[in-house]
């Protein structure tokens, strides 16, 4: 590209100083910047950000207080209201759906586990069970093991395609790690690991920052840049090509995640949905947490920051919180809808959010390398999985208990709460009701609670009575 068209090019959005250092670059930097500046479409990306800011002080002026409602009752339905008869109904059209290769799986599973203080992406994480196994096996073994309950009920062998969505820091350790464990017994050919975008930071006055003298700073633009990265990476056309109807979309950093969970896909297609959501019930007025609301008639998530603590406090007559549908980023999708939602003029519909962090760049003022910013320095755009609720022409929520189905591994131990020590707590409770649900027993059942259920041998308590019923069991128990 000629350069003095390029400077050109950058003047008009305000962005010349990208080319601060282009003197005393060698012909190979001086490429690299090019490919990035053409990489992220500047002036687009630029219009983005000015936008961004525009709404947040527009939304200073809304009172959404005023405006939200929670969502009507004759959209929400709770696995705990649902006869037996209705959730084995539900979860075998889902295993019927599952027997003629309607279902697919999305991972997102961008996250690295810097919180949880390692290197590396989380779902190789491991909390500390007595199986050692990591959530991404705990994953792929619970797929393993709905294809077997789809193949049991129909006599069809089933497959249930898993897409995963990685980040540039995730993606290679991911496919490895992966291969490295023969894919955890899923066949290969049915695991697509797809790349997250990005999109560029910003200082505080909107001027895109470098990283390097010739390279842009940029970070991953939120689990919502799943729409644009389906489109662009042709997973929407392999889906399509396998003859997928409909996704379970949830994220990688729940212990207790039910892959694919056949009563909540049976009772969305039950129901006709397009797009749905798996919600728990939150448990504390202040609880940090987003809440499932209709504003203006849109379905959408609100954070909780976004609200009053006196609307947040808000009760019905029987005491609940009115706005009680907590957001734990498990959700349903018809393929039509996505495509719909994933086109480019809907997909750029979808606003940005912004994050203000510390960011190591190549300071705009004075040209000099920071690595360690001291203080929140620029901006990161991101965008919200959620955000497409507003599309949805028949939208439903799931509720299911929480100490059931999630139980999120976000910070190491020693934190207060989501760490690898409070969700296999979880999970030891789960898998020890289970047994007892079937029939079975512990000797000493307060102390020492280690309780494990494999994947492979029940997916959610399915075929376990023949296995413990009447049985007294010592602790640690692993099945």
């Amino acid at each position: 590209m000629d350069l003095e068209a390029l400077r050109a090019r950058l003047e008009v959005d305000g962005q010349e100083h990208l080319l601060h250092f282009w003197t005393s670059l060698n012909d190979d930097a001086k490429q690299e910047l090019i490919d990035d500046v053409e990489s992220i479409d500047v002036t687009r990306m630029v219009l983005k950000f000015r936008d961004t800011m525009e709404l947040v002080k527009g939304n200073l002026d809304v009172c959404l207080d005023e405006i939200m409602k929670p969502p009507p009752p004759k959209i929400i339905s709770s696995s705990s209201d649902c006869s037996q008869e209705t959730l084995e109904k539900y979860r075998k059209t889902a295993l019927e759906a599952i027997a003629k290769g309607k279902l697919a799986v999305i991972l997102l599973a961008g996250g690295q586990g810097t919180r949880l203080g390692v290197p590396y992406p989380k779902g190789m994480f491991s909390v500390g069970l007595p199986s050692k196994k990591t959530l991404y096996q705990i994953q792929a073994e619970r797929i393993k093991r709905l294809q077997f309950l789809a193949e049991e009920l129909t006599g069809v062998k089933a497959n249930i395609p898993w897409y995963i969505m990685t980040s540039g820091h995730t993606l290679v350790a991911t496919t490895e790690f992966l291969a490295s464990h023969n894919h955890f017994g899923l066949d290969p050919s049915n695991i697509l690991i797809f790349d997250q975008g990005l999109a560029p930071c910003f200082d505080l006055t909107g001027r895109i920052l470098l990283a390097t003298e010739s390279k842009i700073a940029k970070s991953p633009d939120g689990n919502g840049g799943l729409y644009a990265s389906l489109r662009k990476a042709g997973m929407l056309d392999d889906m399509a090509s396998r003859g997928v109807d409909c996704v379970h979309v949830y994220g990688v950093d729940n212990l207790l995640v039910k892959v694919a969970d056949p009563v909540f896909v049976g009772y969305c297609l039950e129901q006709g949905a397009d797009c749905a959501a798996k919600v728990v019930a939150k448990e504390m007025a202040d609880e940090p947490v987003g809440v499932f609301c209709d504003v203006s008639g849109k379905f959408q998530v609100v954070e909780y920051s976004e609200i009053l603590p006196a609307t947040a406090a808000k009760r019905n007559e029987d005491g609940t919180l009115t706005f009680s549908a907590g957001n734990i980023c498990n959700h349903f999708f018809t393929l039509e809808f996505l495509q719909r939602v994933c086109s480019v003029e809907n997909e750029d519909k979808l606003q940005y959010h912004p994050a203000t962090k510390k960011i190591p760049c190549m300071d705009p003022q004075t040209h000099v390398a920071v690595p360690k910013p001291p203080a929140p320095n620029g901006i990161k755009l991101e965008k919200f999985v959620f955000d497409v609720f507003a599309f949805a022409t028949n939208f439903r929520l799931w509720q299911v208990k929480r100490e059931d189905e999630f139980s999120p591994v976000k910070n190491a131990d020693g934190a207060s709460k989501d760490t690898p020590t409070t969700a296999r707590e979880m999970l030891y409770a789960f898998d020890k009701s289970l047994i007892e649900k079937a029939g079975g027993s512990f000797k000493d059942s307060e102390q020492n609670l280690v309780v494990e259920i494999s994947p492979l041998t029940s997916y959610d308590g399915e075929g376990l009575e023949t296995l413990v019923k009447g049985k007294v069991f010592d602790l640690p128990c692993i099945l």
